[in-house]
């Protein structure tokens, strides 16, 4: 990785320059490439300290591609996991507005979901997208199904009873919401990030603030990963594009990190740092490996076999592609960064979400007179 001009202030964090250890270094100072060495070297620094300084700090803005692995009973039929965009300089306002963050705080994870409150996408701080606590501190070290469901719903009544509002006589109720926090408890996620600038940040804020926000979820072409293509696109035109050999066009989350990868290889000015946020250690089911289209027909008998009966040459085309072509191999490099050896990094802010859900029809409406007194934005949707 090469090392770039633009450097981290370690006086941004809450780990200070003296306190490295192990480093015999003086320097205010340092580049990504050395803050992963330190991250590697130091025992005594919390995982969570690693996290913020190579993805939340206000040095530079980011915008990060989540591969997350498949899990329960769907990610058994449909093993090509989930995708999500994380941005270390754009936070929420609530969970469909964003908002430029405020210093200290860790940014948001946007993303497309199916059947939640008739939204399109929903975006959610860093810490409770991934832990559903408002702060590092509040992390457990372990955790099993009930306490997980414990700390989703108290979240919940806290900041998204809008969304999904309390079941018989006060319960937690059903649906796909708990989707939005605690996403490491669930699984493994693989992340990509490229640095950006504040202005595509201030772009792109303006755009998703300003277009509709319906529900047109469709799995084959208008699914998460679609929704990440074109986020990534907006940032880096013509960056994620689909593979017809290894998915069969169909866009996956493994496609957008392999289109990441590639170019970020041919852009190094935009420093590609991969790293993995393991899942949190306890009773809960283990996380599968993500797979594309191709590679999950291939390795499946369930899918395989009726599919060579019924398309004999598609399954020979899809079987030739997947053992003789580059497959995907996420990078080796990849720093592991995970929440439980907690916490020297708390920040300065709270992780909660500022305002309430907007009313649906009155956001709508807006949407429409905006619109009608300006140029459109581009659309953000193919």
């Amino acid at each position: 990785m090469a090392v770039l001009r633009h450097r981290v202030h370690i006086d941004d964090y809450p780990i200070q320059a003296r306190q490295l250890p192990e480093t015999g270094v003086k320097k205010s100072m340092y580049t990504k490439p050395e803050l992963l060495t330190i991250c590697r070297r130091s025992r005594k620094i919390a995982a969570l300290a690693c996290i913020v300084m190579l993805l939340c700090g206000s040095a530079w803005a980011e915008i990060a591609v989540f591969m997350e692995e498949p899990y329960g009973r769907f990610g058994h039929i449909n093993p090509t996991g989930h995708a999500a965009i994380y941005l270390n300089q754009v936070c929420a306002a609530s969970p469909t507005e964003l908002r430029v963050c405020k210093p200290g705080e860790t940014g948001v994870v946007i993303s497309r979901y199916y059947r939640v409150a008739g939204y399109d996408w929903f975006a959610m701080p860093l810490i409770p997208y991934l832990y559903a606590v408002d702060r590092a501190t509040q992390i457990p070290a372990t955790a099993t199904p009930v306490s997980v469901e414990a700390l989703r719903d108290a979240y919940r009544r806290r900041y998204l009873r809008s969304l999904a509002p309390d079941g018989p006589s006060g319960s937690i109720p059903q649906g796909d919401w708990t989707q939005l926090v605690g996403a490491s408890y669930d699984r493994k996620i693989y992340g990509l990030s490229l640095r950006t600038t504040p202005e595509q940040d201030r772009k792109f804020i303006e755009m998703f603030n300003d277009r509709s926000n319906d529900s047109h979820f469709n799995l084959v072409y208008r699914n998460c990963a679609n929704f990440s293509e074109t986020v990534i696109n907006f940032y880096f035109s013509g960056a994620v594009h689909r593979s017809f050999i290894f998915d069969a066009g169909v866009m996956t989350p493994q496609q957008v990190a392999r289109s990441v990868v590639k170019y970020g290889k041919k852009h190094p000015e935009l420093d590609l740092t991969p790293f993995v946020i393991p899942q949190v250690p306890g009773t809960i089911q283990r996380s599968r490996a993500v797979h594309g289209v191709a590679e999950s027909l291939v390795k499946s008998k369930k899918y395989v076999v009726p599919l060579a009966i019924l398309l004999p040459e598609t399954t020979g085309v899809l079987a030739v592609s997947w053992f003789t072509l580059d497959r995907f191999r996420f990078p080796k490099d990849a720093e592991v960064l995970s929440g439980a050896a907690l916490v020297k990094a708390e920040t300065t802010e709270p992780n909660g979400l500022t305002a309430p859900l907007p009313d649906k029809t009155k956001r709508t409406e807006s949407a429409a007179e905006s619109g009608s007194q300006k140029q459109a934005a581009p659309a953000l949707e193919r």
